[in-house]
């Protein structure tokens, strides 16, 4: 007799060892059909694992008749009752509703990320504020802010990018909009600047330049931007993108001069 398991996980390979680990067979002892292949989507967006149908032969087991049942005395039949339906649960927004008298830039913004939230399957709470330099700073916060987030950050740069895209494309003037989820861009900006501080310093002791990993270029502007005026190392970005990085390099210091200076006669 043949039977049949399906199991989903991030690649095939994956999808098989689950399932013949919940077997216990070996590769030879099954037969694999791939239902679905895994897809990586964009910047994590989109991303769907990889299903497999996993067949197997089973043996036959011998029929079993079961005991006949007592009879029992009947018992008076009871009035039916017509069970009440259950309340239907109202799916919640994923982003609480806009003030009435909310600036329209403000408004698109909530109204493209509200759908792209959605769609992503996250509630959240979006709070948008204008930053200094006229820009605007939208914050969510909520209990699934590492799908947001993504893999150090890259979904959270896409959705950044795709949010100025749309509210920009049909506006005269351009309107920067920074898009954070639970402070983490400030917390990765920390974390940064003690890297590049950590990373001066090694090219200091050992008078040699030090690279560092791949980064975008935000994080990239964040490295040259904590050491524009570290004394001893200077910086520069090399490669291309995505594997595109920043070189902190030694700066030896500039010998005094010791040639003696011509007197002048009165």
């Amino acid at each position: 007799m043949i039977k049949y398991l399906e199991k989903s996980a991030r690649t095939e390979d994956a999808a098989i060892a689950e399932a013949l680990k919940e077997l216990g067979l070996d590769r030879d002892d099954v037969s694999v059909e791939i239902v679905e292949r895994a897809k990586s989507g964009f910047l994590g967006i989109g991303a769907s694992p990889a299903v497999v149908r996993v067949s197997y032969e089973c043996p036959d087991a011998e029929p079993v008749k079961a005991p006949a049942p007592e009879k029992k005395a009947a018992k008076p039949a009871a009035a039916k009752t017509k069970a009440e339906p259950a309340p239907e649960k109202k799916a919640e927004p994923a982003v609480k509703a806009a003030p009435a008298d909310e600036d329209p830039a403000y408004a698109e913004i909530r109204a493209f990320l509200t759908g792209l939230l959605e769609r992503m399957g996250v509630s959240a709470e979006m709070e948008i504020t204008p930053r200094e330099n006229g820009g605007v700073n939208v914050n969510l916060t909520g209990s699934s802010m590492g799908a947001i987030i993504g893999r150090r950050g890259e979904t959270l740069d896409a959705i950044q990018h795709l949010t100025n895209y749309v509210v920009n494309k049909n506006s005269d003037k351009h309107l920067h909009i920074s898009v954070d989820a639970e402070a983490y861009r400030s917390k990765r900006e920390e974390s940064l600047t003690k890297l590049a501080e950590k990373m001066a310093e090694k090219a200091i002791k050992y008078k040699r330049s030090m690279a560092l990993e791949p980064m975008n270029s935000y994080e990239r502007h964040v490295i040259h931007t904590a050491l524009q005026n570290y004394e001893g190392v200077t910086t520069s970005s090399t490669g291309v993108e995505p594997n595109r990085r920043v070189v902190v390099s030694y700066v030896r210091p500039e010998k005094p001069d010791n040639k003696p200076k011509s007197r002048e006669w009165a």
